[in-house]
Parts: structure tokens; C-alpha cells; sequence
């Protein structure tokens, strides 16, 4: 058997999905472990693609890595996994003279946008651990699929080549037919995975088989490795909580001659897919001989267009050049609109820059913030900066929104998490958290370069500037600042804190973002205190804010004298006098639309003097 051999001189038909057929054991473990729980499932699958005409197989270690397998409390059977995994396949192929590939699918992709991203390095450890396992027990080559950071396999692609001269298949994933999500072209892509060292490039998941061969045919036949296909059985659908493939076999056989027209040497299929899937591609063959030339489509490339200019100045541009200050007004629980809007413009008339608007702010349903925005700006022309949460909307909706904000104007977004559902009005209601509020940065940015979160062009470029929240009440800054980095690193433009009570932390946070050599601009939360109760209530009950005992106990002996509001003033304007010392921005928090609060305290922070350039 020569795997090389055979690829230079037919086209081979792979198996197709593994985890389709062992749906039927439960979602909510991995389909790796059944090697070794329901061994002789895995091996009829096997033998039932070999029947159906398969030359080549893949193992059941798709997921069978450290950092996916650690989901399930897994992470100490990863040898016994693959191990078992390995033997069944050749138990499988025995006399048969199938290939058998060791599997090892992407770890920071789309298909599993709930999983957080793993960084790089923890990745590279994860796959060297697989790809050890692999070489003890013996495959005839390596199949890395599922990708959809292409940088990611670049990653892993170097490390099966610094370990191994095996033959090597290297698969990427789309959103969009001919577009990797990142907007790379995808002949770009795998022209540039060949030259790493992959034998064979193509495509799997999440496409069909019209979409992936369309994306096919922008993909010349390279010099420095053959092409692969494995689509998906069709788009997925639920019938009765279970994901349902539907496409018909009769369908598939005539992709298969269409994906050797195409130029693919390896057929298989992926999601969906079954060994009558795997036949009817084999039946459609009118020859395994590989093509030698193909016409290519062009791609017709999309251009964003620049945004035109935006009057006025930018808020990042204000903070950058002196005292800056946003006052938040949560949006009203009812349609009583009117202290809002009352409040929006005295505030604004006060020389407030922007006005913040929550987005369900302690969980607790309100106006919808988008409306809310775009009423401030285009009736009342104040600018707004928008909240989002990652609780609230999944990516879909995320993506819808986010192409409103532009479309209506509102540029200046900050991406939060949210605060959990139990603590507001629905404590049954799902949080989504599709995405991960550093992931939502990311994602906004995108926009800018009118690309979408599946890398398809949007015809035009937005202008956002993204702030990221953070908590600096926390016992150790220092430490809590590399979230900072992290988020800076990930587009944001600027931070916006949790409401602080310590006149010392304002000095912390900047020596802190100074050792870090962080220079984004601050802006940093105030709240005043209505009463030693209200206090009592924040410092207790609502996350990520705590007070100093010192400010607790003034509260509660100002409660006594008749006179907790007027404290709670004294005690804000002493943390705008410690945050002037070190930060351009002041961020105010209205409590209960309480604006009067906050204009008074809008004026005594514009009253202070520049002391911070950035």
C-alpha cells in the first residue's frame, strides 16, 4: 500500500461521518469515548463505509484531544481513547486494503462557537499529545479537519511535519462558499497550506455539495499537492430536539464525477453523511482517472467601500485631548419615556459627551437600547454610546445588530458580557453567551473592515470604536490588568470601568496600566450612594461592585444624621477629585434616572482641570 502512489494516479472515495451515526448515544458526551465504551458500534460503522466502497477511513478521534475531551472529564483517557480508537479502525481494515487516517479536527472553529477559544500555545501542546498517539499505534497519514482559522492549521500543519513524513490532508471549513472566515480566498488558503507540506488540501463541513464544488471551481489544480472534498449531507434542521440531515443519496452520485471534474482526488463526506452517501458517490464515478487541466471561475471580488467622513469630533478623539465625561442613563422599564428624554438633554445641555445606554442592565428587561440610541441622536441630536451584551443575543442576532448600529449611526458601542439571568426579572431566562465579550470586540472590528463574522464582503466599511468594560474592584489590579491587555489586543479602543469607592484605586489602576505599558484611554466609573441601604445593597448584592468599609460606615452614620444623600455626593465628588489626578475620562452611572445626581456631579467633573494628556 502507498497512499502517495495511489493519489498520483486515481481518485479515492473516504468514508463519511462518524459522529451522525453515533448520535443516537446522547449529545452531551464525547462520541470518542464510545471506542471504548461501545467498541463494536465504532467498528460495524467501519466495516458498513468499507462495504459501501470506501478506500480510505478515518478514526474516531476527531475530538479525542486534551482540551476537548477535558469538557467531559476525559482528559486523563486521551491515550486509551486514541489507542482504541486506532485498533478498531485496523480491525476494520484488516485484508482489506483500506487506509486508515488518524483524525485530529480544529479546536478554535465555528462549529462550537460556546466552547471558549483556546490560545495557541495550549493548542499546540493539546495536538502534539494527539499526533504522539498516532505514531505509536500507526496510521497511513494525518487528516486535520474542521478548521476555520486557517492560522490555526498552519499551526498544527508545522507540527505534524517537524514529527512525521506521513502523508498529510489538510482541510479547511467556510461559512461562505470560496471565503475562509477571516476573508482570506480560499485558492489563497490552500495554496499556501500545500507549501507547509500538505499532501492533499480541500474542504469539509458545514457546506453541501453544490456550495463546496462552486467553491471548487476558484481553485486551480496546484503543482505541490492534490485537492480533497468531504461535504456535508445538506443544511441541518431539527425534527422533535434532534438534527436532522436530509439530502438524498440519489443527490450525492452525481457530485462524485463533479467533484473529480473539479479536480479532487479524495471524495468523502462529513456531517450528515452515511455509507449510502459514501456508495452513491462511488456509483457516480464514470472513472477514477484524475483530471489534468481544469477551467477556473475568477472571483469576483467584492470591495468594501470606505465610509464617508463623520462630522464632528469622535469621542476617543475628546478623551484624548482632555476631560471627557459619559453619563449612563439606563433605558426605562416602561413606555414612560419622558423623564428619560428629559434627562438625556440636561444632561447633554451640561456638556455631557455621550450618554450610555444599557443593554438590560442587571438582567432586568428595558426599552430596547437600539431605539433608544437612535431617538438621542437623530431626534434629540446627543451623541450615544451603545452597550451589548453577549448574554442577551446569539451570534446571529449579534450580527444583525451590530449592521443596525451602523446603519443608523451609532458608532461608539461598549461590549459587555452581562450580568447573569438569576439576578433579574426572568431568572429562568437562557443567557446565550455565544461569544465571549473579547470575541465580541473582535467581531465589531471586523465590521470596520466591512467583512462579516463568515468573512464575506459587506460592500461597505464601518467606523466603530469599541470600549471594554472592566471591574477594577478587585483585591490584586495588578493582576486583574492583563484582561485589559487581552482586550486591547483584541480592537478595543478604550475602557470603561465599574463604578469605583475607593479614592485610592484610581492611582492603582494607572500605575498598574503604566507597568503594562497599556495607553488606551479610561474612563472610570463613579455612582453616587442615595443611602447607607442602597450602600449596603450594591456592596452585597450586585456583581462586580464593592465598597471600603470607611465608605460603608459613612453611610450608615450620614443615615443617621438625616443626611445619606448628601454623603453619597460628597464621597462621588471625592473619587472624580482622585480619578482627575490620573484619567481624561469620567464615567457617571445614574441611579433610578436620578439625572439631577448626575448633572451635578457632570458639572463638577467638567470643572476639574486637565491633568492627564494621553
Amino acid at each position: 500500500m502507498n497512499l502517495r502512489k495511489d493519489l498520483s494516479e486515481k481518485v479515492l472515495i473516504a468514508d463519511g461521518a462518524m459522529g451522525t451515526l453515533l448520535y443516537s448515544y446522547g449529545v452531551d458526551r464525547a462520541f470518542e469515548e464510545l471506542s471504548l465504551t461501545h467498541p463494536e458500534d465504532v467498528l460495524n460503522i467501519h466495516k458498513a463505509y468499507i462495504e459501501a466502497g470506501a478506500d480510505i477511513i478515518q478514526t474516531n478521534t476527531y475530538g479525542a484531544n486534551y482540551i476537548k475531551l477535558k469538557r467531559y472529564g476525559l482528559e486523563d483517557e486521551i491515550k486509551r481513547i486514541n489507542q482504541a480508537a486506532i485498533r478498531l479502525a485496523k480491525r476494520a481494515t484488516s485484508g482489506t486494503g483500506t487506509y486508515i487516517f488518524g483524525t485530529m479536527g480544529g479546536i478554535n472553529g465555528a462549529s462550537d462557537s460556546k466552547v471558549e477559544q483556546a490560545p495557541l500555545d495550549e493548542i499546540k501542546r493539546s495536538f502534539r499529545e494527539q499526533l504522539y498517539c498516532f505514531l505509536l499505534e500507526g496510521v497511513d497519514a494525518i487528516l486535520l479537519e474542521t478548521f476555520y482559522d486557517p492560522n490555526e492549521l498552519k499551526t498544527v500543519l508545522q507540527i505534524v511535519r517537524e514529527n512525521t513524513d506521513l502523508p498529510v490532508i489538510a482541510n479547511v471549513s467556510m461559512h461562505e462558499p470560496g471565503l475562509l472566515q477571516n476573508g482570506e480566498k480560499l485558492p489563497d488558503v490552500l495554496q499556501e497550506i500545500a507549501n507547509l507540506g500538505a499532501d492533499v488540501v480541500g474542504v469539509n463541513c458545514r457546506l453541501g455539495p453544490y456550495h463546496m464544488a462552486r467553491a471548487l471551481e476558484t481553485v486551480p489544480l496546484l503543482d505541490n499537492a492534490y485537492l480533497a472534498a468531504y461535504p456535508n449531507a445538506s443544511l441541518p434542521e431539527m425534527q422533535e430536539g434532534k438534527i436532522i440531515y436530509q439530502a438524498e443519496t440519489d443527490y450525492f452520485q452525481e457530485y462524485g464525477e463533479i467533484f473529480r471534474k473539479q479536480g479532487a482526488r479524495i471524495i468523502g463526506g462529513c456531517c450528515g453523511t452515511t455509507p449510502e452517501h459514501i456508495r452513491a458517490f462511488r456509483a457516480g464515478l464514470t472513472s477514477t482517472k484524475p483530471i489534468k487541466t481544469k477551467e477556473v471561475r475568477p472571483i469576483i471580488e467584492l470591495v468594501p467601500e470606505e465610509p464617508s467622513p463623520l462630522e464632528g469630533v469622535r469621542l476617543l478623539d475628546k478623551v484624548r485631548e482632555g476631560c471627557t465625561v459619559l453619563v449612563e442613563l439606563d433605558p426605562p422599564r416602561t413606555f414612560d419615556t419622558e423623564q428619560f428624554f428629559e434627562g438625556a438633554k440636561a444632561l447633554h445641555e451640561a456638556g455631557a459627551d455621550a450618554i450610555t445606554i444599557s443593554d438590560n442592565s442587571l438582567a432586568t428587561p428595558r426599552i430596547s437600547n437600539m431605539a433608544i440610541a437612535s431617538i438621542l441622536k437623530h431626534e434629540y441630536d446627543i451623541k450615544p454610546l451603545i452597550h451589548l451584551t453577549t448574554r442577551d443575543h446569539n451570534l446571529v442576532g449579534m450580527h444583525s445588530h451590530i449592521m443596525g448600529f451602523h446603519k443608523l449611526g451609532l458608532h461608539d458601542v461598549l461590549a459587555v458580557t452581562g450580568d447573569p439571568t438569576k439576578v433579574g426579572d426572568f431568572p429562568g431566562a437562557s443567557s446565550v453567551f455565544d461569544l465571549r465579550s473579547v470575541e465580541l470586540i473582535q467581531l465589531i472590528k471586523k465590521f470596520n473592515d466591512g467583512i462579516s463574522y463568515t468573512g464575506k464582503s459587506l460592500k461597505e466599511k464601518a467606523r466603530f470604536h469599541v470600549a471594554a468594560a472592566f471591574n477594577p474592584n478587585v483585591l490584586n489590579v495588578e493582576k486583574a490588568v492583563r484582561l485589559i491587555e487581552r482586550k486591547v489586543e483584541y480592537g478595543a479602543d478604550y475602557i470603561i470601568t465599574q463604578p469605583i469607592y475607593d479614592t485610592q484605586k484610581a492611582r492603582v489602576l494607572n500605575e498598574a496600566l503604566e507597568e503594562a505599558q497599556i495607553s488606551v484611554p479610561v474612563f472610570v466609573g463613579v455612582m453616587p450612594l442615595l443611602s447607607s441601604r442602597n450602600a449596603e445593597f450594591l456592596h452585597n448584592e450586585v456583581p462586580g461592585i464593592r465598597l471600603t468599609n470607611e465608605v460603608r460606615e459613612r453611610m450608615r452614620e450620614a443615615e443617621k444624621a438625616g443626611r445619606g444623600n448628601e454623603e453619597g455626593m460628597l464621597i462621588s465628588k471625592e473619587i472624580i477629585d482622585s480619578i482627575s489626578e490620573h484619567f481624561n475620562g469620567v464615567y457617571i452611572i445614574t441611579p433610578f434616572l436620578r439625572y439631577d445626581l448626575s448633572l451635578e456631579l457632570l458639572q463638577y467633573a467638567k470643572s476639574k482641570e486637565q491633568v492627564h494628556v494621553i
